[in-house]
């Protein structure tokens, strides 16, 4: 072909060596995506998207004391029996108390102390002090280790930062509850809608909540909502806030859950009536 070529006046070399690299174009094109290689710009955006998602999940499970730019510094952490004063500070990138978080519901940062087994799980909402720290009255009704979680937003963006907190005296821990469809709460009965729940695959999560056999009429508003549910993943402890759904349906709480690792969870769901916050915990299992 390189003999054809020399034969040719100019104007034909030209367009001869026009065509043999449109040829070698075409055929590079071709083992490109005979390789796969012409999808690496798709394959990652789907990455840096994983990346991301993952990134989010991260800073908003608790499992660290630093993320986001932020971290989680309590005044103490040992405590004895009883009510103590808990005074913490939320540090910024330059350890500066950092407090100017996103209003939710009327609050700007929530406070959720659990023991490691799960027991004794409070949910508190402290205040912001002259000084930067946040204060709040913290009780604990026995000894071991908890898990405290500072859960707030900045621009929109979840982060939820966790620390132990040790109180002194015999550990006698208690072993998760099997899993239940129903959970009992003084004078109510909180039944969960039956669900399968699949690895970091959305799900809504609907609790029936009567008393006396009857459904409960309205819920008064609960940090802007219907309820509050937070989930906790047996074993490391790793946090999850989970979303409410609108709904107005009697009697009836909705939520949509995202779960990120298989195993046994342990649900905290909240709900106001009467004036009261009620706790209806729930053990649950989530499959690959």
């Amino acid at each position: 072909m390189l003999a054809r070529v020399r034969d040719l006046g100019t104007g034909g070399r030209l367009v001869a060596f026009a065509l043999l690299l449109a040829l070698v174009g075409g055929g590079a094109a071709a083992i490109g995506a005979a390789s796969g290689t012409g999808a690496d710009v798709s394959k990652s955006e789907h990455d840096e998207m994983r990346e991301e998602t993952y990134a989010e999940h991260a800073q908003a499970n608790g499992l660290a004391s630093s993320a986001g730019g932020f971290t989680f510094a309590p005044g103490r952490t040992s405590f004895g029996t009883g009510t103590s004063a808990f005074r913490f500070r939320i540090l910024d990138e330059h350890d500066a108390p950092a407090h100017g978080f996103d209003l939710e519901g009327g609050v700007r940062l929530h406070l959720i102390v659990v023991r490691r087994d799960f027991t004794g799980y409070t949910h508190l909402h402290p205040r912001l002090q002259p000084d930067g720290s946040w204060l709040v009255p913290l009780r604990f009704g026995a000894p071991g280790v908890y898990r405290a979680f500072a859960d707030f937003e900045h621009g929109g963006r979840k982060t939820v930062l966790g620390r132990d907190l040790f109180v002194s005296g015999e550990l006698r821990p208690r072993p998760l509850p099997p899993a239940t469809r129903t959970a009992r709460v003084g004078a109510f009965t909180v039944a969960l809608a039956p669900q399968e729940l699949h690895l970091a695959r959305p799900t809504d999560l609907r609790f029936r909540v009567s008393r006396h056999g009857r459904r409960v009429e309205s819920f008064q508003s609960y940090v802007g909502a219907r309820g509050h549910l937070v989930a906790l993943h047996e074993g490391d402890v790793a946090y999850s806030h989970v979303h409410p759904l609108d709904g107005r349906a009697r009697g009836r709480i909705d939520f949509r859950a995202e779960l990120h690792d298989p195993g046994r969870y342990r649900l905290f769901l909240q709900f106001r009536v009467g004036g009261r916050v009620h706790t209806a915990p729930f053990t649950v299992e989530v499959r690959r």
